[in-house]
């Protein structure tokens, strides 16, 4: 296996629809704000959606995505923590593919390149943008490595929920429009809260998949992630909880997110959403859970198609 196939392989393509849902969720909102603005909030019709701010956001978030990946692979490969009995797609340093100080080289540079993306982020909205940077670059190393690795501890979920959720959300949408104290700005940061949260909850049922097909093999490497600590059974009932949590707020996504309505265009997501939910109670928690970890990738794009497009199809 040449280099090139090795890195795309471990950048876990089934996993980017987190980052780049985030962002295009934060964009979403900017957008519906400039085009459905109410009418006690008419003076701040300047409100644009920046398409080139938009890119650089999703290129920066889907780099520290992939480095994040890559040090998993490397660092858990270092930890002994993957092993014979792995039942996911192929780790590149553990089958020898290439070495874990490669891998790991590959992770700084994707961190790099991220850096390299952010510049006309910064220039656009200064400082906070460092502020969210830098934390979210370490948190890419420190999920799997440092001396308190999140995804060995049990919190990785916590950590997908704050950087594919609510940080990446309402991130984009500072970098779009700023922020100013009064109701207007208020109101659109209360969105991307709720819809920050729900993106965040979806992307929890991806690791949440990977954790319950990982659980047995992650108990004798000392790996105590979420779904050892809780056991299979109650494992499965809270990736079904991810699930079913965003489609259970969506009340609110209709107070702060405007032109947001039930319609058919959902119709794709539900279903979706159906068949993941019989599929967890059903496979076995083995390699057959590799289509099931596509299968919600695919739900959280369908999700954010609905919160887009739902309200403009009859």
């Amino acid at each position: 296996m040449n280099t090139i196939k090795s890195i795309l392989l471990a950048t876990r393509p089934k996993t980017l629809p987190a980052g780049i849902v985030a962002v295009g969720a934060g964009c979403m909102i900017v957008w519906k704000y400039q085009n459905s603005i109410p009418t006690e909030f008419h003076e701040w019709q300047q409100v644009q959606l920046n398409w080139w701010l938009a890119l650089f956001t999703v290129l920066s978030a889907v780099c520290i995505q992939i480095a994040c990946n890559l040090f998993n692979d490397s660092l858990d490969s270092d930890k002994k923590a993957d092993t014979k009995k792995r039942q996911g797609p192929r780790r590149i340093t553990a089958s020898g593919a290439m070495s874990s100080r490669a891998v790991k080289i590959a992770g700084c540079a994707f961190l790099a390149a991220a850096t390299a993306f952010a510049i006309p982020l910064i220039q656009a909205q200064g400082w906070p943008i460092i502020a969210i940077g830098i934390p979210s670059m370490l948190c890419a190393y420190c999920y799997t490595g440092g001396p308190f690795p999140l995804a060995y501890k049990g919190l990785g979920e916590l950590f997908v929920l704050l950087f594919f959720g609510l940080i990446a959300v309402a991130g984009t949408v500072y970098v779009q429009v700023g922020f100013v104290y009064n109701s207007f700005f208020l109101r659109m940061y209360a969105a991307a809260f709720v819809v920050g949260i729900q993106c965040g909850l979806l992307s929890c049922l991806l690791i949440e998949i990977n954790n319950i097909r990982d659980r047995k093999e992650d108990a004798t490497t000392g790996k105590r992630t979420l779904a050892v600590r809780l056991g299979e059974k109650r494992a499965r009932g809270l990736a079904m909880a991810f699930l079913v949590a965003p489609y259970a707020t969506l009340r609110q996504t209709y107070v702060f997110v405007p032109d947001v309505s039930w319609n058919l265009c959902w119709l794709s997501a539900i279903i979706c959403g159906g068949v993941i939910m019989l599929k967890l109670s059903h496979t076995p928690a083995d390699k057959r859970m590799n289509a099931l970890l596509g299968l919600a990738s695919l739900h959280l794009i369908l999700f954010l198609l609905a919160l887009t497009m739902g309200s403009t199809i009859a």
